[in-house]
């Protein structure tokens, strides 16, 4: 699926402004994740940051131990309407 197209289509935007939306609405979503802020959309879920620890692994080809340095990531736990629409 083509989201600007979507966003264009039942917004009757011209897709150039609906391509400006939802740059808009994405670069929102990052410049929070970035500042370590919580972004709720109600209804649909929320994005947050996670610490992962620092680590050791495993490279599978030798065997040989490999040291995993601490990372941030970002974690989306749907929401209740995204779930049941789902279902």
């Amino acid at each position: 699926m083509d989201l600007i197209a979507a966003v264009a289509d039942q917004t009757d935007l011209p897709r150039t402004k609906a391509t400006e939306v939802v740059d808009a609405v994405f670069g929102a979503i990052e410049g929070a994740l970035k500042n370590k802020e919580e972004v709720r959309l109600v209804g649909f879920g929320t994005f947050q940051t996670a610490e992962r620890k620092a680590g050791t692994g495993r490279n599978p080809r030798t065997g040989e131990e490999m040291p995993i340095p601490a990372s941030t990531t970002v974690r989306f736990k749907a929401g209740k309407g995204l779930k049941d629409a789902v279902q």
